[in-house]
């Protein structure tokens, strides 16, 4: 069974949640740019945080059937990003997230809950 966007974004935002990431945020991109229907965004606390988070991602998406395409920054420790097509995930620490301030970048884009992507 093939996630739709919205699952697949929700299964991240949750798994994210789950391994404490800090502010996490779903913008939904899918009028902006071709690049991913949703972006979602967090922070995480140390290198071994923001690792365990991508770890998290991952794993939860890739038993829902939908591994990541492509992921990058692994070694930065400061920004990871991974491709799932429709949905890509930026984990930052929380200096590299205010420098490049992707919300700021994508204010455009509707901000979206975790709870409306779940449904009733």
């Amino acid at each position: 069974m093939t996630l739709t966007p919205e699952q697949m974004a929700a299964i991240a935002a949750k798994a994210l949640e789950d391994k404490k990431a800090k502010d996490v945020k779903i913008l939904k991109t899918a009028e902006q740019t071709v690049l991913a229907d949703y972006f979602v965004i967090c922070s995480g606390s140390t290198a071994p945080h923001i690792k365990a988070l991508v770890d998290e991602v991952d794993k939860q998406l890739s038993e829902a059937g939908e591994p990541p395409i492509r992921r990058e920054g692994l070694r930065s420790d400061i920004w990871v990003l991974m491709d799932f097509g429709s949905v890509i995930v930026h984990v930052f620490t929380e200096e590299a997230r205010k420098f490049y301030n992707l919300e700021r970048l994508w204010s455009d884009s509707q901000e979206v809950t975790l709870s409306s992507l779940l449904g009733p």
